[in-house]
């Protein structure tokens, strides 16, 4: 008997050509629908520029939704756990998202990046569940927090932001005495600051995280100085 048991562990899954063609039935609506909300979520990081764009979260939503998809199957109808395979997606996908979060010049990058991978996983789990509707209510949430409610946040000055401000002009030393100034009246502290030249014209570059309303007071003062003969502000690549 205990043989006869262990006989029949070991034997391979085994799927009839008709049970794998209502497989593939259930499957393509609940994939197709993970690709394209995955997709939208990726669109919205691809267009802000981040390094988890439209084919990670797209894949990261597909693999959660096979998973959870495959999980029921795997188990059989007599299986009761069917959650086992797709329980996992939740430790692995903290891994994913912890290899996005930097610690650089003080400060923690990558939060938000981990936390969209994190829930277009648990989007991806409702797709290969058959839960569409709650799929698509959940990408329309995440899309809107990471677009409006990231507007509303640097509108209201609200959140601080990082900001790589160039400054020009023809002498170095006194360029760096007015930003110094400037930054001294801001009760801000200058660092991490690097400078070239380019025949005669000499750039400084420094970056600085603040709110909304303390980058334009401090644009209007470094403008003001008379040795900065022009100034430029790029967005920092690695602000979340």
């Amino acid at each position: 008997m205990m043989n006869a048991a262990l006989a029949l562990l070991a034997q391979p899954l085994y799927f009839t050509p008709l049970q794998q063609i209502g497989v593939l039935n259930g499957a393509v609506g609940r994939l197709l629908v993970a690709c394209v909300l995955g997709a939208a979520i990726g669109l919205e990081r691809e267009a802000s520029r981040k390094s988890a764009g439209v084919r990670t979260n797209l894949l990261i939503c597909l693999g959660s939704a096979f998973f959870t998809l495959l999980s029921a199957v795997l188990a059989g109808d007599s299986n009761p756990d069917k959650g086992r395979v797709a329980s996992n997606i939740v430790q692995g996908i903290g891994f994913l998202g912890a290899g996005v979060i930097l610690h650089n010049r003080s400060r923690v990058s990558g939060l938000t990046s981990a936390a969209s991978i994190w829930v277009v996983a648990s989007v991806g789990m409702a797709c290969g569940a058959g839960l569409y509707a709650a799929a698509l209510v959940a990408a329309v949430i995440v899309i809107a927090a990471l677009q409006v409610v990231g507007f509303l946040e640097r509108r209201a000055s609200l959140k601080a932001y990082t900001r790589i401000y160039e400054a020009r002009g023809r002498d170095q030393t006194r360029m760096l005495e007015s930003i110094l100034d400037a930054m001294d009246k801001a009760g801000e502290r200058l660092n991490g600051v690097e400078s070239d030249s380019i025949g005669e014209l000499r750039r400084v570059s420094f970056g600085l995280t603040a709110t909304k309303k303390e980058h334009e007071k401090l644009y209007g003062k470094l403008l003001a100085e008379p040795e900065i003969d022009a100034l430029l502000t790029f967005r920092d690549p690695e602000e979340d």
